[in-house]
């Protein structure tokens, strides 16, 4: 027996009631359809309880069924149909709730850059540390101090274009030093290192 012909047995079995096509129908379809809901829905429980509910609402509705497609086309659409249900249900509830979660979000949210800002701005002075001592020096009166170039440069005895080139020297460092970081970081050195 061909598909087409099981698949019309199964639909001709089930308008007459015949509990050996209820049982056929969910012997073919079941499993595949669970998978297929579980994509939809991502939870195990609900896509058997929703494919069970397509599959018994099939066999109530027995004598109004009128099929278009192929069973299994039919069959897949009503489970997309009752999950896509499900889950604009589901996103209802989840927006009258989330009101009610919205500020401690916000707080969690908050907290969470506070602490990789936190972290970014260790690891950017550990590698400050790490630079020649007057390279340090020159870029720590530049960027953290807010010194001009010219005055670093009278204060240690050095010309402007030395404080520079040290400048230049340290950028560099810190760029290839946080290369990973460097989209985390692009606002903060733009911040941190304006003239």
């Amino acid at each position: 027996m061909t598909k087409e012909l099981d698949d019309k047995w199964i639909i001709e079995g089930i308008k007459k009631g015949e509990e050996s096509a209820f049982k056929a129908l969910f012997q073919v379809y079941y499993a595949q359809l669970v998978v297929f809901a579980r994509k939809v829905v991502v939870d195990d429980d609900l896509a058997r309880d929703l494919v069970q509910d397509v599959i018994v609402g099939f066999y109530e509705k027995r004598k109004t069924l009128n099929i278009h497609t192929s069973l299994k086309a039919h069959m897949y659409q009503s489970v997309r149909n009752r999950c896509l249900n499900q889950l604009k249900h589901s996103q209802i509830r989840r927006d009258h709730h989330a009101n009610i979660f919205v500020d401690k979000k916000n707080e969690e949210s908050y907290v969470e850059d506070k602490l990789q800002e936190t972290e970014l701005e260790h690891k950017i002075y550990d590698v400050v540390k790490s630079l020649p001592d007057q390279c340090r020096k020159i870029f720590e009166m530049s960027r953290f101090d807010g010194t001009p170039n010219q005055q670093i440069a009278d204060e240690l005895n050095l010309s402007k274009r030395t404080v520079e080139t040290q400048i230049s020297k340290a950028l560099k460092v810190l760029r290839k030093q946080l290369a990973s970081y460097y989209n985390a970081i692009m606002w903060f050195m733009y911040l941190l290192w304006l003239n």
